[in-house]
C-alpha cells in the first residue's frame, strides 16, 4: 500500500526545531488540514446543543456532522439530569459564576468546602481536597510530594497527567509494564536496597481507558506498606459508574478507603469538570493548598461546579444512581457483545469505556471518516497515544443510550467498514505524492521518540488491517 501523508504520517513526523518558536506548528498545522481536506481529521469536532446520546456539531472547518454520540463522557448522563441543571441555576443565583481567587486566597466556597466533606465520605477517606480541573489534582499531588531525591514507579499506560507530573517532579521515573504488578515488586525491591532513605510513589489507575483493564489493587498497596512506599490510585474513569453503590473498582476489589491516596475527575461521570484529592491525612490538605502550584496558583473551582458536583454525586449514591448504573451496564453488555458476535476484537472488561481495534492507522483514518458521514460520533485513537498498528475506537457508553442506539451504532459502523475497505483498497500501487510530502517536510526534523511516548506503545500487536467483518 502506498498512502499519502495524510493517512501514513502522524504529528511526530512534523515537528518543527525552527528557532522562530511561533513557527514551530506550522508544518504539524499543514499536515493536519491536508487531513481535513481528504476527511481524515476527525478532531475538534464542536457541539451544536447539549451533551446528549444523540448530537449536532461541526467539525473543525464548519461542516456538519450529526448522529448516534459515543465520543463523549457522560457515562451515567447525569449532565441530562433535571436535579443537576437546577443544581447548577440555584447555585449562580445564590453564590454566582466565580470563586474570584485560589484556594490559599479566599476562593474557596460553602459549596465546594461542603463537597470536600461530602466526597470524603462516600470515598471512605478521612480527607479529600479539590481542584477546578482533573489534571491539576494528578499532576499537582505528584509534584506535591515528590522531591527530586524520590522515585516514582508508574504504569507505563497511566495518564499523561500523572506521566508528566511524575517527571515534572524528578529525573527517577520508573515505568513498569502495563497492570505488572511483578514488575513493581522488582523495582521496589531494588529501590529499597539503593535508596533506602528515598521517598517511593507509586502510581496507577482503576480503569485504564485506552484497554478498558484494571490492577490488583490490594495487591499493590500490601507491596507499597512492604517496601515503604505510598500508593495512588487515579479513580477516572469508574467512581460512580461501577460498584454495587458507585465507588468503582474499589468497592468491587473490597478496597474502599484503604489505598494511600486516591485521585479523580469529576467530567466522566459527576457531569462537571474538576478534580479531587482524597487521602487519610488532614495535613496533605494544607501541603495541596499552599505547595501545590496547580491549586494554590489558580483560581479555585466555581461554585457552579461544585453544585453540579455535589447534586451529581446526591444522585450517585441514591436509588436513581442505582438504577443509571444498571441501565450503563446493560448498554455496555449490549454493544460489546453485539460487536464480539460479528467478530470484532473489542478490548478488556466491562465499562463505560469499550475499546474496539481498528488496525493500521491509516485504515483508522479512512474508517472515522465514513462513520462520520453515515452518523456515528466516535473517538479514533491513533499513533502515538497507541501503537501504529493498534488504532482503535474509543467508544465510550452512556446511561440513556437506547436499545436502538446501539443497533443503529453496530450497523452503521458495518456500513462504514464496507465504504473504508474499498478505499483503503484502492490504494494498493498508488504513487506517493512525493510533492505534497516534501512540502510538508520542508525544514522538519524528525525527533527521536520521547520515552513518554514509546514506552507507552509497547502493546500486544495486532493484524495491520481486519478482514471485513471483524475489525
Amino acid at each position: 500500500m502506498r498512502f499519502p501523508p495524510s493517512l501514513a504520517s502522524s504529528a511526530l513526523d512534523f515537528f518543527h526545531t525552527d528557532s522562530n518558536l511561533l513557527r514551530r506548528f506550522d508544518a504539524p498545522h499543514a499536515w493536519c488540514d491536508e487531513r481535513l481536506a481528504g476527511g481524515y481529521d476527525p478532531y475538534q469536532t464542536s457541539l451544536d446543543g447539549c451533551v446528549g446520546t444523540r448530537v449536532r456539531g461541526r467539525l473543525r472547518v464548519g461542516s456538519r456532522v450529526s448522529g448516534v454520540n459515543l465520543a463523549s463522557q457522560d457515562y451515567l448522563s447525569l449532565s441530562a439530569a433535571p436535579e443537576v441543571r437546577a443544581a447548577a441555576i440555584a447555585a449562580v443565583e445564590a453564590e454566582g459564576v466565580h470563586s474570584a481567587g485560589s484556594a490559599a486566597l479566599m476562593g474557596l466556597t460553602t459549596g465546594s468546602l461542603q463537597l470536600e466533606r461530602e466526597l470524603a465520605d462516600f470515598t471512605g477517606f478521612l480527607d479529600c481536597t479539590v481542584f477546578p480541573i482533573a489534571w491539576a489534582a494528578g499532576y499537582g499531588v505528584i509534584t506535591a510530594l515528590v522531591r527530586p531525591s524520590d522515585h516514582v514507579i508508574i504504569d507505563v499506560l497511566a495518564h499523561a497527567c500523572l506521566q508528566e507530573g511524575a517527571r515534572s517532579a524528578t529525573a527517577n521515573v520508573h515505568k513498569v509494564p502495563h497492570l505488572k504488578n511483578n514488575a513493581v515488586e522488582r523495582r521496589l525491591r531494588r529501590l529499597r536496597e539503593t535508596s533506602p532513605e528515598a521517598g517511593i510513589l507509586v502510581v496507577t489507575e482503576t480503569l485504564f481507558s485506552m484497554d478498558s483493564d484494571s490492577p490488583r489493587i490490594g495487591e499493590l498497596q500490601d507491596l507499597c506498606k512492604k517496601y515503604s512506599a505510598t500508593l495512588l490510585v487515579d479513580c477516572a474513569h469508574d467512581l460512580g459508574a461501577l460498584g454495587a453503590t458507585g465507588r468503582g473498582v474499589l468497592e468491587e476489589q473490597g478496597m474502599v478507603g484503604q489505598v494511600d491516596l486516591l485521585m479523580g475527575s469529576f467530567s466522566k461521570v459527576f457531569g462537571s469538570p474538576g478534580g479531587f484529592v482524597c487521602a487519610n491525612s488532614v495535613s496533605l490538605k494544607w501541603g495541596l493548598r499552599y505547595s501545590c502550584g496547580p491549586s494554590t496558583f489558580t483560581n479555585a473551582m466555581s461554585p457552579v461546579q461544585a453544585a453540579v458536583v455535589r447534586s451529581s454525586l446526591a444522585l450517585i449514591r441514591g436509588d436513581e444512581g442505582a438504577a443509571r448504573r444498571e441501565r450503563l451496564a446493560r448498554n455496555v453488555h449490549r454493544l460489546r457483545s453485539a460487536l464480539q458476535r460479528l467478530g470484532y476484537r473489542v478490548l478488556g472488561r466491562q465499562s463505560a469505556v469499550v475499546p474496539v481495534i481498528v488496525g493500521d492507522v491509516a485504515y483508522g483514518r479512512i474508517l472515522s471518516k465514513y462513520l462520520l458521514r453515515r452518523g456515528a460520533i466516535v473517538n479514533l485513537v491513533e499513533y502515538p497515544a497507541v501503537s501504529p498498528k493498534s488504532s482503535r475506537l474509543r467508544l465510550q457508553v452512556m446511561a440513556d443510550h437506547t436499545p436502538a442506539d446501539i443497533e443503529e451504532f453496530v450497523a452503521t459502523l458495518r456500513a462504514a467498514e464496507q465504504d473504508a475497505r474499498r478505499e483503503y483498497d484502492s490504494f494498493a500501487g498508488e504513487p506517493v505524492e512525493e510533492e505534497a510530502h516534501d512540502a510538508l517536510q520542508d525544514s522538519v526534523v524528525v525527533p527521536k521518540l520521547p520515552d513518554s511516548v514509546s514506552d507507552s506503545t509497547v502493546v500486544p500487536k495486532y493484524g495491520r488491517v481486519p478482514k471485513l467483518g471483524g475489525l
